[in-house]
This record gives structure tokens, C-alpha cells and sequence, in this order.
């Protein structure tokens, strides 16, 4: 159908939802037409469901529809209507399905990605989520923070949601996630605003002064509120806010103003100014009094807050005597959760005013400098950031909590916390994805995974909380593999050396049994030579071991004189007589099977060595054994620098090319880490 055809003649597709995505989009494919085998997104669908969708998007790699139709519901459908807010709103993803679904939904999204960062043996349990005193799920008022943005309608100032994705307002007073005092006083500020003619920010022409309406709340009510303004109000318009407000709700504690002066979607700025009350808020969590102030970070859902930290201390295995570094600590919730129970606490923050609330805290529940110290760091200065405590007296610590910002810790603070020899490390996190990618370098860093367990913070949005203890009980083993390797590359002179000499040794132990391998995000090798390959055009050249050694002699012949072999330099027939595993299809199949492990080590500066051994089909699972017995035979040194795992996994290749796969991974420590030992 042509373009033109299309736009005069909406294009409308059956679909059988198969999955559905932490946006909230359901996930199908086209059955018929020449959109056949396309996937498409689907807003509004819900696994199981049978729908229509018109198509409103094109891409290169899918489609997007708009649902116009369900033909048949899915049994996870969830027909009740529990929020007045429109579906624009974009916050409550799941909002169509079954909590029980949508439980199982954050597992599967949890287990992709540690799938995708190489971490397949990693064990994730069940989503945790907190329950009232009946034993049911607490999905619905439990955010304890709503941040309004504002516009100006046509009969006043309205406040809502940005639509997702976009800064387009929706409006909406109340959400069925947050208190419902929000709401009352949301509408207040908005009609006090129109009164003292206070008008919304307008992010295009950066006219108008009100930008947001901040409101924080504590367990027994009290609601700190702050108005996010371009520029200070006018006195007349300051006291009038102060004086209706305070007087009409008897909850409030404090009402502030957020100077921010800049264009950006940065929502708070850095000046502060109280006009009424207090300007901070008090709440209790797990037993501790904490004081936090506007900028502070806190969790927003308090009793699954209280839940994880629980969950946290558990895992960490605690016995009185541990001295906790509670890194990105803000007001020192997580830290002063666990004050009890271990020797003492310190805490590194970047926000100098969460320091300082987290040091108020601290005396607010009895703790002196001897068990309690916050500093203040910035952590994409892994040695500084850890220095900034010790300078201030702190004990070298032996366990470490980070909870990081949802794009994850650096690799350069994990390699720090590794080269303290920090021997557990509690890691909570709001991002599978990012999850996943720093718990494979604390692996490379001989660091064991224990169980992955996700909870609910955010019941009814795409997001997931998740915690895990690493442990590396065994570093006086990782100790003698350094030495052990140091040793190896004194005999050979260079680290260059030591590394070839490596290769040869797994291309003899792996000969005649795998077609080819690659090392590293950029090499593909074979028994003698190499090749780049061009990830960002999807583009891979494999070798292939050939029967003839008088070929293989050919090619090494080559590389000793200086001259630079690439494939296409090469006869095929020659250089890879009968190769099946050139056929297009089958690098086509690697390269999906590959890319987001690569894509995820090329945006992390993850440089990890990985070998994947792929076997033709004429190898079966006792050959793989055999491999494995092989591999093992290996020396120690070899071992220890690779830190081998032998694994079998399905891949899915065309079924006309390959029929029994099978792959062995060993996995290599990173060569910035080792060269910086052996030096």
C-alpha cells in the first residue's frame, strides 16, 4: 500500500497481545498483509487481549497502533475504574490489569535484565509488596509526595500530570495514588493564584510565574507544601497565600517557595525561602525519627520503604559488629534503619542541605559522631568520594549500602569499593536495567550475586525497586589469583605477550570442536587471526576453523608478513570451504542474539572480556561436556584470569541452519583492573 494510500485509508490490524511492556503498551504482532511478523505497541492493550489497533506509527523495527477495539478481553483484564485521572495521564501503566499481573510483569522485567547483562544463573524471587493490617495490598494513597505542574486554562490556573512523554498538562486535582488531602489544597493554591493573579510558567515563551506545586506528607498527615516559582511573588500575593492557607488547613506545616529561574526540566532550583512555618517535614520510618527538608530525597511509598529496608538488613546478615558506609545516603534514612544493629554508620550524600538533615537525624534518635557520621561527596569521584569520610575519622568500612540515582553507580566507585576490599555491599536500586549492568562488574570483581529481591514500590506504574547482597567472602582467593597471573607475566615479558599467549592456549584446548569465538566488545578471533566488527550497522564477520592446516598456515603467513587479511580479501572457497556458519542468516540470528549484551557494554564503558564458544550442529550435549572437562583442564592462572563458566544456553537460530546449539561462556576480568594490578 503506498504512503499516500495510507493517509486517505486508515490501516487497521487484528492482533493477538502476546506480551506487555513497563510502559504499559501491549505487545503483538501482525498476522496478515505486508506488515506480516512486524511487532506492534499497542497503549491501553493487556496480554491475552484480542484487539484492533490502527496504525499510527511507522518505524524501522516496529509499529504503533491506537486501540479502537477489544474483540476479546484477557482473562488479567481488570474492569474497575479506581482513578478519575484520564489515560493521558501516562502514570498508571498497569492500570487495566490484575495486581497479581502486574506483580508477575515487574518479575519477568527484573529477570530480563540481568538475562541481558550475562547474569542468567542469578536467581530473582518474587515481587514483595506491602499489605495493610487485613493482609491486602496497599496499591492505592500510599505516595507521600506530589509534584503538580500548572498551566493556565481558559476560566483559570489548572493543575495535573504531563501527558507521557511530553510537558503537555493534563488536568487533574486528584490522583488516586496520592492522599486524598492533595487534592483540596491543590485546588486552593490554584484559585488563591487567580485571585492574586499569579499566573502559570509558560515553558514557551517563559512568561508567568507559578511552575509547580510541591506537597510532601508524613504518616500522621502533616503536609510540608512548596510553590516552584520563575521569581519571588509579589508581598501582597506572598501574605495572602500565607494567610488562607495556614488559616484553612490545619495540617499544613510549612509553606516555601523553590526559586528557579532556569529553562529547564530540572524541577526544583537551588534557593529556598520560607514564607510561613517550618521548612522541613518530620516522619517516622522503621522506628526512626527524620527530619527532611523540601530537597531531600525520600522514598515516596513509606511502608514499602519500611519493607525493603527491612529486606535490606536481612540480606546484609548483620551481627552488631559491622561499620556501614551508606553511600548516596540523602537524609540517612537507610543508614539510621540499621544504626542498631551494627557498630556504626557513615553516610556520603552529594546535597549538602540532605547532610545536614541527615546529621539532624541522627541526634534526633540518640546517635553521637562515634556512631553516626554524613559527609558530603560527589561520586563520580570514586577515591574522593570514600576519602571525604575517612579524613573525617570514620572507620574502614566492612559493608557498604548504595542506593544511586536511577542511572546506576559508576564502574569507577565499584572498582573502589573492591580495591577497600569491602566484603558485602547491599545494593538497592529503582532500574533493572542498571541493576544488572553494575552487578556484572561486581562480578568481574569477584563479587558472588546472592538473590535478586524485587519490591513493590510503585504499585500500578511501570517501575520496580529491587535489592541484592553481594558478598565476597572469598577475597583472600581473588588475592592469590592476582598474584598468580602477576607471576605468569613476568615470564612473558609484557602484558601483550601474556594475553597472546592465552589465546593459543584456549584456541588448542577449543580446536576442532567450536566453529569460532569472539573476545572482547570488538574482536572476533579464530586459531590465527581476527576481525573487526562493525556493531553500529549490525554488521559481523566470523571465521571459521577450516580441515585443511595447509589454509590455516596460509592465513598465519599472511599476518607474520605485515599485511592486513579481511574476509573479503579472501576466496571462500579457499579460506572456508563449505562454511555454513557464513550463511546470512545465521549471522543475522548471532548478531540479534549478541547486540544487547554488546549495546549494554558499549553504553556503560563495560569493557568485559567475554569468549562465547557457539558449536555447529553436529555437537551435542556430551560434547559440550567434553569441552567443559577440556577447559578445566587448562592451567590455574588461565583459569583464575578468565574466571571460566561453562554454561549451556538455547539459542534460537533459523531451524533449517542450526538444530542443537549449545554455548560456553568464560568470562574475563576487565584489562583496566588487571594492568592496573600487574603495574
Amino acid at each position: 500500500m503506498s504512503k499516500k494510500a495510507r493517509q486517505e485509508k486508515p490501516e487497521i490490524l487484528t492482533l493477538t497481545i502476546q506480551d506487555l511492556n513497563n510502559l504499559g503498551c501491549g505487545v503483538g504482532r501482525a498476522e496478515e498483509g505486508e506488515d506480516a511478523g512486524a511487532v506492534v505497541f499497542v497503549k491501553g492493550a493487556v496480554t491475552g487481549d484480542v484487539v484492533r489497533a490502527q496504525i499510527i506509527k511507522r518505524a524501522k523495527s516496529f509499529l504503533v497502533g491506537r486501540l479502537t477495539e477489544i474483540i476479546s478481553p484477557s482473562p488479567i483484564r481488570c474492569s474497575a475504574e479506581y482513578c478519575r485521572a484520564p489515560e493521558a495521564c501516562g502514570g498508571c501503566v498497569y492500570r487495566h490489569i490484575q495486581y497479581e499481573a502486574e506483580l508477575t510483569s515487574k518479575r519477568e522485567r527484573v529477570k530480563q535484565a540481568f538475562r541481558q547483562a550475562g547474569l542468567s544463573d542469578v536467581t530473582v524471587l518474587p515481587v514483595m509488596t506491602a499489605r495493610d493490617k487485613d493482609g491486602n495490598p496497599i496499591i492505592l494513597r500510599y505516595r507521600n509526595k506530589g509534584m503538580y505542574p500548572v498551566k493556565q486554562g481558559k476560566s483559570g490556573m489548572e493543575a495535573g500530570f504531563y501527558a507521557a512523554k511530553t510537558h503537555t498538562v493534563i488536568p487533574c486535582f486528584d490522583c488516586a495514588l496520592q492522599p486524598e488531602a492533595f487534592e483540596e489544597l491543590v485546588r486552593a493554591v490554584c484559585k488563591l493564584c487567580d485571585r492574586y493573579r499569579v499566573r502559570a510558567y509558560e515553558e514557551g515563551t517563559g512568561e508567568g510565574t507559578l511552575r509547580h506545586i510541591y506537597l510532601r506528607a508524613a504518616a500522621d498527615g502533616t503536609v510540608l507544601l512548596t510553590l516552584v516559582v520563575k521569581e519571588r511573588l509579589a508581598k501582597q500575593a506572598a501574605q495572602g497565600l500565607v494567610h488562607e492557607l495556614a488559616g484553612r488547613f490545619p495540617k499544613l506545616c510549612g509553606i516555601l517557595l523553590n526559586v528557579n529561574r532556569e529553562n529547564t526540566n530540572v524541577v526544583l532550583g537551588d534557593t529556598f525561602i520560607t514564607l510561613w512555618g517550618r521548612d522541613y517535614l518530620e516522619d517516622t520510618l522503621c522506628g526512626k525519627r527524620l527530619r527532611l527538608s523540601a530537597g531531600s530525597f525520600y522514598q515516596v511509598n513509606r511502608d514499602a520503604a519500611e519493607l525493603l529496608y527491612n529486606t535490606a538488613a536481612e540480606m546484609a546478615g548483620l551481627t552488631g559488629t559491622e561499620h556501614l558506609v551508606d553511600l548516596y545516603c540523602g537524609a540517612g534514612s537507610i543508614g539510621l534503619s540499621m544504626a542498631d544493629r551494627v557498630a556504626d554508620v557513615t553516610g556520603i550524600e552529594i546535597v549538602p542541605e540532605a547532610v545536614e538533615c541527615a546529621k539532624v537525624n541522627a541526634r534526633l534518635n540518640g546517635l553521637d559522631e562515634s556512631r553516626a557520621r554524613f559527609f558530603c561527596g560527589d561520586a563520580s569521584d570514586a577515591r574522593k568520594f570514600l576519602s571525604a569520610a575517612e579524613e573525617g575519622g570514620a572507620p574502614a568500612p566492612d559493608l557498604a549500602v548504595i542506593d544511586p540515582p536511577r542511572k546506576g553507580t559508576t564502574r569507577e566507585l565499584i572498582s573502589e569499593i573492591a580495591r577497600r576490599d569491602i566484603r558485602r555491599v547491599v545494593y538497592i536500586s529503582c532500574e533493572p536495567e542498571t541493576l544488572g549492568r553494575d552487578c556484572a562488574v561486581f562480578r568481574e570483581l569477584g563479587y558472588e550475586i546472592g538473590e535478586v529481591q524485587p519490591v513493590d514500590l510503585f504499585p500500578r506504574t511501570g517501575h520496580v525497586e529491587s535489592v541484592v547482597c553481594l558478598s565476597r567472602e572469598k577475597a583472600d582467593d581473588y588475592r592469590k589469583e592476582s598474584k598468580m597471573i602477576s607471576d605468569e607475566r613476568s615470564r612473558y615479558k609484557s602484558w601483550s605477550n601474556l594475553k597472546k599467549h592465552m589465546n593459543d592456549l584456549l584456541c588448542d584446548s577449543l580446536k576442532d570442536k567450536i566453529s569460532y569465538f569472539y573476545t572482547s566488545y570488538h574482536e572476533v578471533h579464530n586459531a590465527y587471526g581476527r576481525a573487526t566488527i562493525n556493531y553500529c550497522k549490525k554488521e559481523m564477520v566470523a571465521f571459521s576453523w577450516v580441515e585443511m592446516y595447509k589454509q590455516e598456515q596460509e592465513v598465519s603467513q599472511l599476518y607474520q608478513e605485515g599485511k592486513k587479511v579481511s574476509y573479503g580479501e579472501l576466496e571462500k572457497g579457499k579460506w572456508m570451504p563449505e562454511c555454513k556458519l557464513c550463511d546470512a542468516d545465521f549471522i543475522n540470528s548471532l548478531t540479534i542474539y549478541l547486540k544487547t549484551d554488546i549495546a549494554t557494554s558499549l553504553n556503560s564503558d563495560n569493557y568485559l572480556l567475554r569468549v562465547f564458544a557457539y558449536m555447529d550442529r553436529r555437537v551435542g550435549k556430551r560434547t559440550l561436556i567434553k569441552i567443559k572437562d577440556d577447559v578445566e583442564k587448562l592451567p590455574d592462572w588461565v583459569k583464575q584470569f578468565y574466571r571460566i563458566r561453562c554454561e549451556a544456553d538455547g539459542i534460537i537460530f533459523p531451524p533449517k541452519r542450526i538444530t542443537d546449539e549449545s554455548v560456553v561462556c568464560l568470562t574475563r576480568r576487565p584489562d583496566d583492573e588487571w594492568g592496573e594490578r600487574l603495574n
